[in-house]
């Protein structure tokens, strides 16, 4: 079960984009109306089909969202690293969630209510820029990635989810380790294919001399070669 942490000021504060745009009196305002909640590894953050009653502020670990699919497969649409903002597209629609979050390890996340931002966003033109600027690059990425995930084949899907993943999340301090960790299945999912085509074309790429793998650690050897096989569909 989900566990709340505290209504500590100092985590709300952490969400900077969002505390700056607001005035020192809606500060102290969302300062009373906050909760701080954290999720285990694999704990279900919200479903498809739940109705919105809160935006959620990402302050540790990642969230993946993902949209359930035939046959109990399921596409991973984006995956939440500190500091970001999920569950907010619902609240601004007046529809249900068409996603579930779901902690891919220890999370914490402040939860705002709806009507508290909403209010906010009301009287404050420009926290209702920042979420209008959030959503609109929200939408290029998936636009990008579901002409990306139907076009390409295998090989290509999963180059370019490696080279997402590079480019949204770093790399370690060695420069080559890709700063996230993924199962074979979460990796599938991302990349809008089987477990087992995953687990094959990451071996052909490890033989290939593309990456290198330890566990969930996948290492970038060949970047210029993986763009290119990305790119090439």
């Amino acid at each position: 079960m989900k566990k709340q942490v505290s209504t500590d000021r100092k985590e709300l504060e952490k969400l900077e984009d969002l505390w700056g745009a607001l005035t020192p009196d809606e500060q102290d305002y969302l300062s009373a109306h906050f909760v701080v909640h954290q999720y285990k590894k694999n704990e279900i953050i919200h479903y498809e089909g739940d109705t919105p009653t809160h935006i959620m502020g990402l302050v540790d670990g990642r969230v993946k969202i993902y949209k359930e699919g035939v046959g109990g497969r399921n596409q991973i649409v984006r995956i939440m690293q500190p500091i970001s903002y999920f569950a907010y597209r619902a609240v601004f629609a007046e529809g249900n969630y068409n996603t579930t979050a779901c902690a891919v390890e220890l999370a914490t996340v402040v939860q705002i209510p709806k009507e508290v931002l909403l209010k906010l966003i009301h009287q404050n033109n420009d926290l209702a820029y920042f979420f209008i600027r959030s959503l609109s690059i929200d939408l290029g990425v998936s636009d990008s990635r579901q002409v990306n995930l139907t076009q390409k084949h295998i090989r290509g899907r999963l180059a370019e989810s490696l080279i997402f993943m590079r480019d949204n999340y770093g790399l370690e301090e060695d420069g080559v380790t890709i700063n996230v960790y993924l199962s074979r299945e979460d990796l599938a999912n991302l990349s809008n294919m089987t477990t087992s085509n995953a687990i094959r074309t990451l071996s052909m790429f490890v033989s290939e001399k593309v990456i290198a793998m330890d566990g969930r650690r996948i290492k970038i050897i060949d970047e210029e070669k993986l763009r290119k096989i990305s790119r090439l569909g």
